[in-house]
C-alpha cells in the first residue's frame, strides 16, 4: 500500500521544517539539560522533575518522528496556479446561504488545517466541496444537521503577512 502524500503549501513546509529544526537543535538540548539536573538531585523514583523531563523527551521524540515521516513524503502545492477555480492554497470567500453570513477560508492539506486561523483541509466536507468550484457557483455540503449551501464569492491567494 502506498503511503499517503502529505499536501503542504510552501508556507506549511517551512513551518514544519522550522519546528523540526527547533525540536532537534534547541528543545532537545533543553530537555537533556533538565534530565541532567534532575539526575543530580539523587533518587529518581520520586523525582517529579526527572519524570517531567523524561515525558517531555518522549513527546519530543514522537513529534520529531511524526515530522520526519511527514516531510519524507510531501507534495508542495503550486499556489500561483489558476485562480478561476478553488484549489489547495486558495483563499475563498463564501456566503452561507442559510444564515446569510460571509466566511473566508484558506484551503490547505490536512496537516496544515487550523480552524482558529480559518485554514480548512481539502479533505474536510466543506474543503472537498469547494475544490474545483468557480466564483458564483453554489456548493452543497452534507453535515450532521443536513445540507448546507455555500456560494463562492471570491477566489484568491492568501496574502503573506
Amino acid at each position: 500500500m502506498e503511503e499517503k502524500k502529505h499536501i503542504l503549501t510552501a508556507e506549511g513546509l517551512k513551518k514544519h521544517e522550522d519546528e523540526l529544526y527547533y525540536l532537534k537543535n534547541e528543545r532537545y538540548k533543553e530537555i537533556t539539560q533538565a534530565i541532567k539536573e534532575a539526575r543530580a538531585q539523587g533518587d529518581l523514583s520520586e523525582n517529579a522533575e526527572y519524570q517531567a523531563a523524561k515525558e517531555a523527551q518522549r513527546l519530543a521524540d514522537a513529534r520529531i518522528e511524526e515530522l520526519e515521516n511527514m516531510l519524507s513524503n510531501v507534495e508542495i502545492v503550486n499556489e500561483s496556479g489558476d485562480s478561476s477555480v478553488v484549489h489547495i492554497g486558495s483563499t475563498v470567500r463564501v456566503k452561507d446561504l442559510e444564515y446569510d453570513e460571509e466566511l473566508e477560508y484558506q484551503i490547505v492539506g490536512s496537516s496544515e488545517a487550523n480552524t482558529d486561523e480559518n485554514r480548512i483541509s481539502n479533505e474536510s466536507p466543506l474543503g472537498a466541496a469547494l475544490i474545483g468550484a468557480a466564483e458564483g457557483e453554489t456548493v452543497t455540503v452534507q453535515a450532521p444537521v443536513g445540507e448546507i449551501r455555500y456560494q463562492v464569492l471570491t477566489i484568491g491567494k492568501k496574502e503573506r503577512e
